[in-house]
Protein backbone atom coordinates (compact mmCIF):
# COMPACT_ATOMS: atom_id res chain seq x y z
CA UNK A 1 0.00 0.00 0.00
CA UNK A 2 1.43 3.40 -0.78
CA UNK A 3 1.20 6.80 1.01
CA UNK A 4 1.26 10.44 -0.31
CA UNK A 5 3.49 12.33 0.88
CA UNK A 6 3.45 15.98 1.00
CA UNK A 7 5.90 18.34 1.75
CA UNK A 8 5.44 22.26 2.24
CA UNK A 9 8.62 23.85 2.38
CA UNK A 10 8.46 27.77 3.14
CA UNK A 11 10.76 29.82 1.09
CA UNK A 12 11.05 32.62 -2.02
CA UNK A 13 8.90 31.70 -4.34
CA UNK A 14 10.17 33.80 -7.52
CA UNK A 15 13.82 32.48 -6.61
CA UNK A 16 12.20 28.92 -6.78
CA UNK A 17 10.41 29.28 -10.56
CA UNK A 18 13.86 30.73 -11.39
CA UNK A 19 15.41 27.73 -10.30
CA UNK A 20 13.60 25.71 -11.68
CA UNK A 21 14.43 27.21 -15.41
CA UNK A 22 17.74 27.81 -14.81
CA UNK A 23 18.96 24.29 -13.49
CA UNK A 24 16.82 22.18 -14.56
CA UNK A 25 18.75 19.47 -14.79
CA UNK A 26 19.33 19.17 -10.80
CA UNK A 27 15.83 18.43 -10.61
CA UNK A 28 15.85 15.68 -13.27
CA UNK A 29 19.04 13.96 -11.74
CA UNK A 30 17.24 13.47 -9.11
CA UNK A 31 14.06 11.80 -10.45
CA UNK A 32 15.69 8.38 -11.14
CA UNK A 33 17.10 8.07 -7.61
CA UNK A 34 13.98 9.06 -6.43
CA UNK A 35 11.88 6.20 -8.38
CA UNK A 36 14.57 3.39 -7.21
CA UNK A 37 14.31 4.67 -3.85
CA UNK A 38 10.59 3.72 -4.32
CA UNK A 39 8.72 7.06 -5.36
CA UNK A 40 5.52 6.38 -7.33
CA UNK A 41 4.48 10.16 -8.67
CA UNK A 42 6.49 13.60 -7.84
CA UNK A 43 4.53 17.19 -8.72
CA UNK A 44 5.39 20.47 -7.30
CA UNK A 45 3.06 23.52 -6.45
CA UNK A 46 3.80 26.79 -5.49
CA UNK A 47 1.56 28.87 -3.15
CA UNK A 48 2.08 32.13 -1.48
CA UNK A 49 5.32 31.83 0.05
CA UNK A 50 5.57 28.42 -0.06
CA UNK A 51 6.76 25.52 -2.31
CA UNK A 52 4.18 22.23 -2.37
CA UNK A 53 5.62 18.69 -2.92
CA UNK A 54 2.79 16.46 -3.54
CA UNK A 55 4.47 12.41 -3.65
CA UNK A 56 3.45 9.06 -3.43
CA UNK A 57 5.58 6.56 -2.12
CA UNK A 58 5.83 2.97 -2.03
CA UNK A 59 5.94 3.63 1.50
CA UNK A 60 6.88 6.38 4.59
CA UNK A 61 9.85 4.48 5.19
CA UNK A 62 11.26 4.83 1.65
CA UNK A 63 10.39 8.53 1.50
CA UNK A 64 12.21 9.11 4.73
CA UNK A 65 15.31 7.53 4.07
CA UNK A 66 15.70 8.91 0.67
CA UNK A 67 15.14 12.58 1.91
CA UNK A 68 17.31 12.11 4.85
CA UNK A 69 20.34 10.15 3.25
CA UNK A 70 20.22 12.00 -0.44
CA UNK A 71 23.36 14.29 -0.32
CA UNK A 72 21.57 16.32 -3.23
CA UNK A 73 18.28 17.50 -1.62
CA UNK A 74 19.75 20.32 1.01
CA UNK A 75 22.00 22.16 -1.91
CA UNK A 76 19.20 22.41 -4.01
CA UNK A 77 16.79 23.26 -1.55
CA UNK A 78 19.17 26.09 -0.60
CA UNK A 79 19.73 26.73 -4.10
CA UNK A 80 16.18 27.33 -5.15
CA UNK A 81 15.41 29.48 -2.12
CA UNK A 82 14.00 27.26 0.71
CA UNK A 83 13.60 29.25 4.15
CA UNK A 84 16.01 27.53 6.66
CA UNK A 85 13.25 25.76 8.48
CA UNK A 86 12.04 22.26 8.51
CA UNK A 87 9.49 21.62 5.45
CA UNK A 88 6.03 20.53 7.10
CA UNK A 89 5.77 17.02 5.79
CA UNK A 90 2.39 14.92 6.24
CA UNK A 91 2.29 11.30 5.59
CA UNK A 92 -1.62 9.77 4.69
CA UNK A 93 -2.20 6.54 3.26
CA UNK A 94 -3.46 6.47 -0.75
CA UNK A 95 -6.74 5.25 -1.29
CA UNK A 96 -8.23 4.27 -4.69
CA UNK A 97 -11.97 6.06 -5.23
CA UNK A 98 -14.30 6.26 -7.80
CA UNK A 99 -14.15 9.56 -8.82
CA UNK A 100 -9.55 8.63 -8.93
CA UNK A 101 -8.28 9.95 -12.52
Amino acid sequence: MSVLVTLKINGDTDRFRRFLGSDPDRFAALAPEARAAGCVHHRFGVGDGFVLVIDEWESADAFQTFFQTNEKIPAIMRDAGASQEEPEISFTEAIDSPDQF
